[in-house]
């Protein structure tokens, strides 16, 4: 395991969670409002809770929007420049079928 801060940055890959949670309270944030700032689903963040890791590009981003706070620096006009487009939905699932179709469909005459 790696702690990031701006100090620290050499070769980390994850930063541990309890680490992510406490600069998300240095910067007055939430994970759902973590979430919604870097446009992503809540849940998607909760679950690195399991592993006990966040990916390092989601540390950055924590420890640079906590430092910005502290120094009472508003981060979120800054995030603003970046517009956020939502994601393609991943699968197989198409309109209409819950949970799309595991065999290819076959347009055959009838």
């Amino acid at each position: 395991m790696c702690y990031v801060t701006l100090n620290n940055v050499g070769h980390c890959w994850a930063m541990p969670y309890a680490d992510f949670l406490t600069e998300l309270t240095r910067a007055g944030l939430t994970v759902r409002g973590f979430a919604d700032l870097v446009g992503m689903n809540p849940n998607s963040i909760t679950n690195y809770a399991r592993q006990g890791e966040l990916p390092v590009h989601l540390a950055f981003i924590a420890v640079l929007v906590a430092e910005l706070a502290v120094h009472r620096l508003d981060y979120r006009n800054a995030m603003a420049k970046v517009p956020l487009a939502p994601k393609k939905p991943r699968g197989g699932a198409r309109r209409g079928h819950f949970g799309g179709d595991r065999q290819a469909s076959l347009d055959l005459p009838s």
